[in-house]
């Protein structure tokens, strides 16, 4: 098969209320009909999906992409951010009723990580079987070779290291996991694309109350995750978290923000591949 080029669209934080909230469905319908009539290859959900923490409502999205022809291995990728796994009030209440051990609170985090790659095992692995993070899809379009390197940067609620459930940290059995042999054959001759849900940058700026919501945003090891990225190869980090669209250049590594479905349903992020390996992104409006 020879293709001109491979195109995927991109887009972020739905904070999908669920099946009361059918106005939202609507809208996501709408831009995922309009991705499918401009014949994009592949789609890419970068976290907060949904905004209740709440597997019913993961379901309710599963069911969304089933209507609209998309659940599969090679037309979709999802990825879980905070929302979808901390619902932030059920957290503080089990804290100041029971303040539970923090190896317990971790315990429940990762079975409830576990339970998300369930609910979408056949967009993980597509043969059905139940994986985890990190994954990795290699997708092969005949002259271009397109590799996804998923990774989770969802952080367990902690009283006083992520108060707010919105910091983010990835693991470092997880980075390591990516550095083996084996994923090296597997990405070698692939254009190789990182996705997370956390942002590398949020405002930056010398303002105090800039610098504290960072604090409360921030990849606590972005440092850690970009040099895996350069060592594995990759060329671009999709994310999104920060309700931002945009591009940006973190340690030399280029960056695109999937921005929010939920405050714009009517835009996402369009990355087109060549089979040079050169590439193009453009933010579309529908």
């Amino acid at each position: 098969m020879i293709v001109q080029s491979v195109r995927v669209a991109h887009f972020s934080d739905l904070h999908l209320g669920g099946s009361q909230q059918r106005s939202q469905a609507e809208r996501l319908e709408r831009l995922l009909e309009a991705i499918r009539r401009m014949e994009y290859d592949h789609i890419i959900i970068s976290g907060d999906i949904i905004d209740t923490a709440d597997p019913r409502d993961w379901l309710f999205f599963r069911q969304l992409l089933e209507q609209q022809g998309l659940y599969s291995w090679d037309r979709v990728t999802v990825i879980p951010g905070n929302h979808d796994l901390i619902n932030l009030e059920e957290e503080m209440r089990f804290y100041n009723a029971l303040n539970p051990d923090p190896v317990g609170r971790k315990r429940r985090f990762q079975r409830k990580v576990r339970s998300f790659c369930e609910m979408f095992r056949e967009l993980i692995t597509g043969d059905g079987s139940v994986s985890c993070f990190p994954f990795i899809k290699v997708l092969d379009y005949g002259n271009v070779s397109l590799s996804l390197v998923v990774i989770n940067t969802v952080y367990p609620w902690m009283h006083v290291e992520n108060p707010l459930g919105a910091r983010g940290y990835v693991s470092e059995a997880e980075l390591e996991a990516l550095k083996t042999p084996e994923v090296q054959q597997a990405l070698d001759g692939s254009f190789i694309l990182g996705v997370c849900h956390h942002a590398f940058r949020i405002y930056e700026t010398g303002f105090p109350i800039d610098q504290a919501f960072d604090w409360t945003m921030e990849l606590i090891n972005r440092g850690d995750v970009l040099r895996t990225m350069h060592d594995i190869g990759a060329r671009l980090v999709l994310h999104g978290h920060f309700h931002r669209f945009q591009t940006y250049t973190a340690s030399g590594m280029r960056i695109i923000n999937g921005g929010s479905f939920h405050y714009n349903p009517n835009r996402f992020s369009s990355l087109e591949v060549f089979p040079d390996g050169n590439f193009s992104h453009q933010f579309v409006n529908i």
